[in-house]
Formats: C-alpha cells, sequence, structure tokens
C-alpha cells in the first residue's frame, strides 16, 4: 500500500469515527435524556421569512397607481399542534371542525416539523382580532406578507397583477418558493425581477406557546428584507382614466403616445376591469368569471393583442413611400376611376394632398401598382415580386409588420405581406399586382395592431423618425437609473411628410373633411379616418391623429369595434382625449355627453 492510499485510508476512518460520535450522541438525546426534548418543547426556534415590500408604480406626475397593502398567512406547524380548543379556533377563523381537520392533515402531509400556510391573506383587521388569541393555539403564528392596492381602480391591462407562483415558475428561476407571488400580467409581469425585492431571514426563540421570546443569538442569523425598485410610468393617469370614461359600453382601444419621447400617456383596452378583483383570496373566483365572459373578453388587451386592416390610414404609408421612390409627386393627378377598385362620390385628385384628404381609394390603387411594377423585369410575376420585396422593407421601417420595443408581455406584430407570404399562398411566379392589389387600401394581408397605429400617428408628427414606445420612465431603489431608448428613421426625408401633414389638417380642418368631428377650437389637429372592414359584422371604425400640428405634444390612434365609419366615432373620442391632454379641460360638452351616454356594443349604430 503506498502513501497516498494510506492517508485516504487514515482520512475515511477519521470521518467514520467522528460521524459514530455524532451518532451515538443523537441517540443518547433523543431517546435516552428527554432534558433536550424538554427544552425543545418549551423554547423552539422559528424560521420566519420577511417578505419585502413590493416597488410602487407611479403615474408620470407622481400619483401613486398600484401600491401595497399589509396582510398576513396564518402559518402552522403541525407537530406543535397540541391540545388547543378546536371550536373556539375555528370560531376565530369563520371555518368549521370539518375544514379544519383537512387542512391540518394536508399540513401533515407536507412536513409535521415544518411550517406552511394554514389560512392565506388576511386582511390587517382580520389578523390583529386574531393574533391577540394566538398564545390560546400552540403550533399557529403569522407571517407578513403584502396585497397590492390600485387606488384608481384603472389602467388594469397596463399595471396587471400579482398572483402565486406555479411549477413553471418554481423549475425556471430559483428565486421562487411555493407560495411566493409573482407579477403576472403587465407591467408587474415585465418588470418582476425589480419589483419583487429581496426577501429577508428572523431566526426567533419562542415558547411552547407559540411566543416569541427572544432573536435567536441576537440577530446574528437575521437578514433584512430589500424593498423592490420603485417604477415611474409614462402614464397620465388622469388622461387613462377618462379615455376609459369615454369607452364605457363600447369595445376597442386608444392608445395615445408623446412623439417626441415615444411615452405612452394612457393605453386602453375597452372592456376593461377593476385590478383589484384579482387580488387576494377571491383573485382565482373572479378571474374565472372575467376569463368565462366571451361577450365582453375583458381580459383581452385589444390595444395591444388585436389585429385588424388598417383600412385607409395606410395610404398615408404609400404616399409617403411613392413620394420617396419618385414614382409620383405632389403634384401628381389621378383619376377616380371606380372600375377600379370602389370609392364613394367626390371629384378626381389633381395632387396628393387631395387624394389623402378625399381618401381617394382608385388614386392609391394607381398609386401602390407604380410602386410594384417598376419594370425591374420583363416577366410580370417576376416584376411583382421584385416590387414588393423592396416595398415590404420599406413599410417596415415604420414599424408595421413586426413587434415594437414596448415594454409589455404578449404584444403581437401584425403582418405585412411579402413576397414568401404570396409564394406561400398562390406558388412561385402564380401571382402578381392584379393579384393583391387590396394592400393599395390597407385591406387584404395588411394587419395592424393600435399600438402600431399610434407610433404611426407619432411617426408621422415627428417627420420621419419615431422612438420606442415605452410605459417606464426611470427606476428608484438601491440603484436609480433612467430606461434607454432607441431612435428609428423610416428612411423617408422630411420633406415628403409637410404634404401630407397638410392634408391631414385638411381631413379634419377643411369642409368636407371625414372627421370634421375631430375639430377642436384654437388647436390644429391633422388626422386620417379608417373604416377596418369585419367579415363577421359592421366595420370597425378607425383613426389616428396629432395635435398640434406644429410641435406636437400627442399622438393618438382610436378603434371602437363595429361603429363603422371612422369619422363618427373614433374621431371625436380622440378629439376629446387631446383636447383634455393639452387643455386640461373639454370645452364642448355636447360632444363630450354624446360619447359618454353612447352605448355600441349591442345596437345598431349611427352612419
Amino acid at each position: 500500500m503506498n502513501n497516498l492510499e494510506s492517508r485516504k485510508l487514515i482520512v475515511i476512518s477519521v470521518f467514520i469515527f467522528i460521524g459514530l460520535i455524532f451518532s451515538l450522541r443523537l441517540f443518547y438525546i433523543q431517546v435516552i435524556d428527554d432534558s433536550y426534548s424538554s427544552s425543545a418543547d418549551n423554547q423552539a426556534l422559528r424560521f420566519v421569512t420577511k417578505y419585502p415590500a413590493r416597488g410602487i408604480i407611479y403615474d408620470r406626475d407622481g400619483e401613486i397607481l398600484v401600491h401595497n397593502q399589509a396582510a398576513f398567512d396564518l402559518m402552522v406547524i403541525p407537530r406543535q399542534v397540541k391540545n388547543i380548543d378546536t371550536f373556539a379556533f375555528c370560531q376565530l377563523l369563520h371555518i368549521d371542525t370539518a375544514e379544519f381537520n383537512l387542512r391540518l392533515r394536508k399540513a401533515r402531509a407536507y412536513s409535521s416539523y415544518r411550517e406552511s400556510i394554514f389560512q392565506k391573506q388576511l386582511t390587517a383587521d382580520e389578523y390583529a382580532i386574531i393574533s391577540e388569541n394566538l398564545y390560546r393555539f400552540p403550533g399557529f403564528y403569522g407571517q407578513k406578507r403584502s396585497l397590492r392596492l390600485y387606488p384608481d381602480s384603472t389602467a388594469a391591462h397596463v399595471l396587471g397583477y400579482i398572483g402565486e407562483v406555479g411549477m413553471r415558475d418554481l423549475e425556471r428561476d430559483s428565486f421562487y418558493r411555493s407560495g411566493d407571488f409573482i407579477g403576472i400580467g403587465g407591467l408587474e409581469r415585465e418588470y418582476e425581477t425589480f419589483l419583487r425585492g429581496q426577501r429577508g431571514l428572523e431566526v426567533l426563540m419562542v415558547d411552547k406557546y407559540g411566543m416569541v421570546q427572544d432573536h435567536h443569538g441576537n440577530g446574528v442569523l437575521d437578514l433584512e428584507a430589500e424593498a423592490g425598485m420603485d417604477l415611474v410610468s409614462t402614464i397620465d393617469i388622469q388622461l387613462q382614466k377618462y379615455g376609459e370614461r369615454l369607452m364605457v359600453n363600447k369595445k376597442g382601444s386608444i392608445v395615445a403616445i408623446e412623439p417626441s419621447t415615444g411615452e405612452v400617456l394612457c393605453l386602453i383596452s375597452a372592456p376593461s376591469y377593476d385590478p383589484n378583483l384579482l387580488v387576494g383570496v377571491k383573485r382565482a373566483s373572479n378571474y374565472a368569471l372575467l376569463a368565462a365572459d366571451d361577450s365582453l373578453v375583458p381580459l383581452f388587451n385589444r390595444a395591444l393583442m388585436a389585429k385588424y386592416p388598417p383600412g385607409s390610414i395606410f395610404k398615408i404609408i404609400q404616399a409617403l413611400i411613392a413620394l420617396q421612390d419618385g414614382v409620383i409627386n405632389i403634384n401628381t393627378g389621378i383619376t377616380c376611376n371606380k372600375a377600379l377598385v370602389g370609392c364613394h362620390n367626390h371629384p378626381s385628385a389633381t395632387n396628393i394632398k387631395e387624394a389623402i384628404q378625399m381618401s381617394c381609394n382608385p388614386y392609391f390603387h394607381q398609386v401602390f401598382k407604380r410602386l410594384i411594377n417598376k419594370g425591374y423585369s420583363k416577366n410580370y410575376f417576376e416584376d411583382s415580386a421584385l416590387g414588393l420585396d423592396e416595398w415590404s422593407k420599406k413599410v417596415d421601417a415604420f414599424g408595421l409588420g413586426k413587434r415594437l420595443a414596448l415594454d409589455l408581455p404578449n404584444l403581437k406584430a401584425g403582418s405585412i405581406p411579402d413576397v414568401s407570404l404570396y409564394d406561400r399562398i398562390y406558388g412561385h411566379n402564380s401571382w402578381a399586382f392584379s393579384t393583391i392589389y387590396s394592400v393599395s387600401i390597407g385591406q387584404g394581408e395588411v394587419e395592424v395592431v393600435p399600438l402600431q397605429m399610434a407610433n404611426l400617428a407619432a411617426t408621422i408628427a415627428n417627420r420621419g423618425y419615431y422612438n420606442d414606445p415605452h410605459l417606464i420612465k426611470s427606476m428608484h431603489g438601491t440603484f436609480d437609473t433612467t430606461l434607454h431608448v432607441n431612435k428609428h428613421s423610416t428612411h423617408i426625408d422630411a420633406q415628403y411628410y409637410e404634404p401630407i401633414i397638410e392634408a391631414m389638417n385638411w381631413v379634419v380642418e377643411k369642409p368636407g373633411g371625414t372627421a370634421r368631428r375631430a375639430k377642436i377650437e384654437g388647436i390644429e389637429v391633422c388626422g386620417k379616418t379608417g373604416t377596418a372592414e369585419n367579415p363577421h359584422g359592421e366595420d370597425h371604425s378607425v383613426f389616428i391623429a396629432f395635435a398640434p400640428k406644429d410641435n406636437p405634444k400627442i399622438a393618438i390612434a382610436v378603434y371602437v369595434e363595429n361603429a363603422g365609419f371612422g369619422g363618427t366615432w373614433a374621431a371625436p373620442i380622440a378629439s376629446l382625449l387631446m383636447e383634455k391632454y393639452i387643455n386640461g379641460s373639454i370645452a364642448d360638452s355636447l360632444k363630450e355627453q354624446r360619447i359618454l351616454e353612447a352605448n355600441l356594443l349591442n345596437v345598431k349604430v349611427e352612419k
């Protein structure tokens, strides 16, 4: 046997000897000497998790959107539950003895020696009554927690909610333990790692009645909890609440953005719900009720997830790309030939501004044809494919057909058709402009989400660029930070935006404009109506706008489902919100009253 093997044998022997000594000592303590057992009954260690305060979320002006309220879990250590007055305990918790026995059996099945939750999420008032009597019930103690509180009962789709972690959460992140809470939707989910903080620990000495005697070792093992970071959002809570009022008894969405920064001022999905319904012990039952509502679908975030054709609003993008590519100029006139595509009655447009103002379908049918068939190939099908490939990349620069970098989950990308899509549908070299011309007026395979339409309005207001739309400005806690925002160019020269903006102003300001109901006294509004085709019923009313025309403060998109023409409902809703944000009040009370009183859920709407 060599020296190395001899040393190994000595080390192993020492460990075995030490282990034997400990085993004998443990046997003596537990079986022969009952003094330790008596001591453990009279004075035991309790390991209490100190849950951190979750970060508070504020609006842009410092108003609280969501904060914490005290709550308590009633914990139980089954082996310590001895000789208690079960009937009195059940009266205290308003449960019967059968429920008591069931919960205690579940706790024992988990562990007789480790604590588990007996009653979760007691309010501070409920626990105050119980805590006064806990000395009578050894084995039970209170564990301080907190619940979220939404003081304005608004912005549910922005803020989200929290709930208990599931198995996937536990498997994905070792931070969490069973019974922990986690952000499930909205900002609560998106900024979970910042909001949650770091849990702490208290090691306490308790007597046989469960009463705390002292910190073990004078608190040497205690660890303070670290609060989560506070978030300052971009939301204007007054604008958010006003928008939600306007959308009562309507289906649809509103998104408003500050053009110069990309900050989302309000984000509304209607119908909505009170976020306080998803707090506390009734969260599961309330969620089930909301999820079962197939008619209103209040949990569905239409602002981020509903996909619609943009309709005539898409003509703005067609015009800008066509001007940049030189296939038309500002003074290009095109006959309103209804044989090409249907249109309402109006004079033929003699320039691009009139085409936008009158929203002429045949005009943009021909504009799109010039963009697609540029003569790159003598083969008609190949030429269409080459033109569409170039066109789709330019549309992509407007933030369409892709997920914008918004800091909320579940945002959809929409769809901008490209060569690969039509090759899959029709086959290679089996389609051409005549197959896809409906795209010229924002129909066919074009799909957008409302956030993208608000971002488009901001892009036009900025004369050719947009900043990532976002909902959080800064975070404050152990370190403060301001979030970085990226700037994106459409690669369309600023000069081409001016005639489009002038035309959008005509849409609102000039007699015969399709959005006269969006006019605001003293503020120059630029807008464009749209009617999104709905194969399942009445078309959707759509409007995008920004104001003022120069140095814009707000860009907005409004969708009202099944409400018909965009100028009838979407345009006045947008104007009320813009006026509220810019002026702080509404001058036209009759316009406001008409919107507030309108029920567009189940009635035939005004044309």
